[in-house]
């Protein structure tokens, strides 16, 4: 059995694509709450994909500087597992959200803040890294020197993110040696919809890649 990242599929925003991808062997879901994304869904949407899921595929909500109250009352509504804190979060809130029992992923990224550096501000279950370059909070589909994130790989549990395709996923994992990968626009056809064959082609890039470290259960 090959030692192989966890994979996470985000910015679904239908449930028969985000079925489709847990069938293909994705390991969570992410639903996008964040109003100036193309993948925002709203709480009637996320619900019905995450009650649709199995449930061994978790539902990850996407939050941007969000209020305490306003992440539990969609996490709670919503049924989420876990939540993707994607802004300038303070580590306090990521505290209180693990008290809730959630699953805490917390973005850092090279060319803004929060940095890399800033990781042990954070009690969370585990980190998202990218890039941080681009308009929007999330990877813009941007590739980048994944090789960066190797090093800090070596220390905390993390998701790697931004630019990743079916076609340069291989490389990236066998350069940041992560223990998840996280992919979005990179298998769409259109914002917010997923073609499943590239979907297919990118778990399959994935589940080929055999990496000589013990992977962390993120999901």
């Amino acid at each position: 059995m090959k030692n192989s990242p966890q994979i996470k599929i985000c910015g679904l925003t239908n449930v028969d694509e985000a079925l489709g991808c847990a069938d293909l062997g994705a390991n969570a879901i992410g639903l996008v709450f964040y109003p100036r994304s193309p993948r925002n869904v709203t709480e009637d949407q996320a619900k019905e994909i995450s009650t649709a899921l199995p449930i061994d595929v978790k539902t990850v909500g996407v939050f941007v500087d969000e209020t305490f109250s306003n992440i539990m009352r969609k996490a709670e509504h919503c049924r989420l597992d876990a939540v993707q804190l994607h802004g300038q979060e303070s580590s306090g809130l990521v505290s209180k959200l693990r008290d809730e029992n959630l699953i805490v992923i917390k973005g850092l990224f090279m060319k803004r803040s929060p940095f890399l550096e800033d990781a042990a501000k954070y009690d969370a279950s585990a980190f998202l890294v990218e890039c941080g370059k681009g308009t929007l909070p999330g990877g813009n589909a941007m590739s980048w020197n994944w090789e960066e994130a190797k090093d800090f790989g070596e220390k905390y549990p993390f998701i790697l993110a931004g630019g990743l395709s079916p076609d340069n996923v291989s490389r990236a994992i066998r350069e940041s040696m992560p223990d998840a990968v996280d992919v979005s626009s990179g298998v769409e056809s259109a914002p917010g919809r997923k073609d499943i064959h590239e979907a297919e082609a990118f778990v399959n890039a994935v589940l080929e890649c055999d990496l000589s470290k013990k992977i962390r259960k993120i999901f």
